[in-house]
């Protein structure tokens, strides 16, 4: 009897070391929500969570949304993960988010990257230093300031409101990052004047030869809009989904890994998802931090699985 009570219970101790290390998510937590603006920054920083996402064994979702239609879906549970607060160009996007509890912040993911009007250097070099100065050359611009996406260029609207700018009567052009910046090489053939939103991390900073205006501190903060990039969430998904939001809290990311990841997209026309796994191939190494204390879907040390499933 003793010998039988024995062997059971070193069969209990057996599959209680078999067992996995980390408790998998609820079912209800498999689909993972996403959604980004069509900037190429969070086009590849959010192929880098889908990659991960997918060889977890986890079925997520990314979405084209102007940044106001993220943050009212974020709101109503229609997405759960966003990785795109820019910090502070976006503060006027996420405060009433942020006042009533219903978006919530995870961890800021990088650090270093900057946000304000930029111009070509023959601007620059023409006496367009500050934002101040642009109304000194209404009829070289045009009377036009060139932005993204519709959605993402309140901070550029406000300026043209401010009345110490000189600015009443200017249009904000709006279309995309890449018609943006179609439009910024078109001028610089031609030698003509254009005023922009320019940010790093982004390969304009190395494949154009731009410059930052002054005077932008109150609309995006001092140093040339220094800024952060942070991921959120909607309220309650860290608790509902505690192994994806330990992978979200641990996927941060540097300005030269984004701006390689951005020229795959960019340069060589890689998707994003493609253009993750590039550049995974060239930096494994990140995906022990990334993966620490992670889990598959199915509850297996996330780091093995992964590796398994990227390098097989």
């Amino acid at each position: 009897m003793m010998q039988h009570l024995k062997t059971g219970m070193l069969s209990i101790l057996l599959g209680a070391v078999a067992m996995p290390a980390f408790a998998a998510d609820p079912e209800s937590c498999k689909v993972v929500r996403m959604a980004e603006p069509g900037w190429n920054d969070l086009a590849f920083t959010t192929g880098i969570s889908l990659t991960l996402l997918k060889a977890l064994g986890y079925e997520p979702q990314s979405s084209l949304l102007g940044i106001d239609v993220i943050y009212l879906s974020l709101k109503n549970k229609d997405l759960d993960v966003f990785l795109g607060y820019w910090d502070p160009a976006m503060v006027s996007y996420y405060k009433p988010y942020k006042d009533d509890g219903s978006v919530e912040d995870v961890v800021t993911n990088l650090k270093g990257a900057k946000y304000t009007f930029a111009v070509p250097v023959y601007v620059w070099e023409a006496g367009v230093k500050d934002f101040a100065d642009l109304q000194k050359f209404p009829d070289q611009f045009e009377k036009k300031l060139y932005g993204i996406e519709p959605g993402s260029n309140q901070l550029m609207i406000d300026a043209t409101k401010d009345p110490a700018l000189g600015l009443a009567g200017w249009e904000v052009v709006e279309s995309s990052e890449q018609g943006m910046l179609a439009e910024v090489q078109r001028h610089a053939r031609d030698k003509a004047f254009i005023v922009f939103q320019g940010w790093a991390p982004h390969p304009m900073n190395t494949a154009l030869d731009i410059r930052y205006l002054t005077g932008g501190d109150k609309f995006y903060g001092p140093d040339f809009g220094a800024a952060t990039v942070s991921t959120q969430v909607r309220k309650g998904y860290l608790q509902e989904c505690p192994n994806v939001a330990k992978l979200l809290s641990n996927l941060t990311f540097d300005i030269d890994f984004e701006n390689k990841g951005m020229g795959y997209l960019m340069t060589d026309g890689l998707s994003p998802e493609d253009a993750a796994m590039k550049a995974l191939v060239g930096e494994p190494q990140r995906l022990d931090a990334w993966l620490d204390g992670v889990s598959s879907f199915d509850g297996k040390p996330g780091r093995d699985v992964v590796k398994a499933k990227l390098f097989p």
